[in-house]
């Protein structure tokens, strides 16, 4: 996960640990200062700024991924007979995690992370940084078209020309005939596509933060839209074993520094220190990184959901792990700060996420409903039994 570097200006380095799972990717500061950084002392407004820009951008993605997690059961169409619902496309279907899936997140992640390093001490930087230029340029377009295309359908005015396409791509002819790739897009989302294009390219020639943070809210965004928890308890799991995995990879060893030091990629936030004094081409930076936003993201997602589910018309548990969230990154920057020491985010993320809720449950006698709570299918259940009631009436 990420965490900042405190020295005697704020200053930190980022690097991943790639998810098998859609867009996860985290990030882990260092506890070093390049040469670079280390002439230049932000000024208290400075680190003021930086700070405060990274914890709002931090809650953009989360606050706006939570309420699109549910609504993007709308994006469901029905099967004519047999009652069932598939989505119109495979990009917007969510990708659900489940407890086994959250008790191997920490060794992939592990076996990533190690891998990365092991690259960068065998081959070339340079060559390595390319490559994934080009990956995370390809994903990048991608995310960020997908993210800013329901603005997009809000802008574009009634009369525009909207026409409808599809991408088919099949294997095989007659009976044996499959689908490998069936999207159905129209004029907006290649609109979009072309903006995305644009930021791409801006970020491949340019490296620049505010394309680096486009791309990173992207991201973030589409982690806490499409990752879904099937449960509480799984949750809870995936929390407490990247706790272990944050603090072990943080304190344990440099691989993180190592990896830190070599990766060039837009899997974090950046904000600089010295704005105030150079404007956009300040170069100082302090960094968040992604999985710190993504992972607390996805359980805050889920308790939205359960709060859907409750049909209370309430928001008691999201705004209550959501508020913990922004006091768990508080108390990560207050340490930082006390003791000039670089912190793993998620020894306070996870307790503050988990225990907050927890409280609030027990308090109002939900916890057991609150850990009963499953997800089998994207689509909030009780709009799917309203829909079932619905076609048993009109026939």
């Amino acid at each position: 996960m990420a965490d900042v570097d405190q020295g005697s200006a704020f200053a930190s380095e980022s690097s991943p640990a790639l998810d098998s799972l859609n867009n996860d990717t985290v990030s882990n500061g260092t506890d070093s200062t390049n040469a670079t950084v280390a002439k230049f002392v932000s000024t208290p407004e400075g680190t003021a700024l930086a700070y405060g820009s990274l914890v709002f951008m931090a809650l953009l993605p989360i606050f706006f991924g939570a309420l699109r997690s549910v609504s993007c059961a709308k994006n469901k169409v029905s099967s004519e007979n047999d009652g069932t619902y598939e989505y119109r496309n495979s990009s917007d279907m969510p990708e659900t995690i489940t407890s086994r899936d959250a008790a191997r997140f920490p060794i992939i992640a592990s076996c990533t992370l190690f891998g990365l390093y092991l690259f960068f001490k065998i081959f070339s930087q340079e060559y390595i940084n390319l490559l994934l230029s080009m990956y995370f340029f390809v994903l990048g377009i991608l995310a960020l078209s997908h993210t800013i295309s329901p603005f997009m359908n809000k802008v574009f005015p009634a009369t525009f020309p909207n026409k409808q396409f599809q991408l088919l791509f099949t294997q095989g002819s007659g009976e044996n005939k499959e689908e490998i790739v069936n999207y159905e897009f129209d004029t907006k989302d290649l609109v979009c596509l072309c903006f995305s294009s644009v930021v791409g390219v801006w970020y491949v020639l340019k490296k620049h933060w505010i394309a680096n943070n486009l791309f990173g809210l992207a991201f973030a965004l589409n982690g806490v839209e499409l990752l879904h928890l099937n449960n509480v308890s799984t949750g809870c799991i995936l929390l407490g074993g990247l706790f272990v995995y944050d603090v072990f990879w943080v304190f344990g060893t440099n691989v993180m520094v190592t990896v830190a030091k070599s990766f060039e990629a837009p899997i974090k936030l950046v904000f600089p220190q010295d704005l105030l004094e150079r404007g956009l081409g300040a170069s100082n930076f302090a960094m968040l990184g992604l999985g710190d936003i993504v992972i607390p993201g996805i359980f805050i997602a889920l308790l939205l959901r359960f709060d859907v589910s409750l049909k209370k018309n309430t928001r008691t548990y999201f705004y209550t792990s959501f508020f913990a969230y922004v006091f768990g990154l508080g108390l990560t920057i207050f340490v930082m700060h006390t003791f000039k020491h670089a912190q793993p985010a998620l020894l306070y993320l996870v307790p503050a996420c988990i225990g907050f809720p927890v409280l609030v449950a027990l308090i109002k006698g939900e916890l057991t409903e609150m850990f009963r709570y499953e997800e089998t299918s994207p689509l909030p259940e009780e709009d799917s039994k309203d829909e079932t009631e619905t076609e048993k009436k009109e026939k």
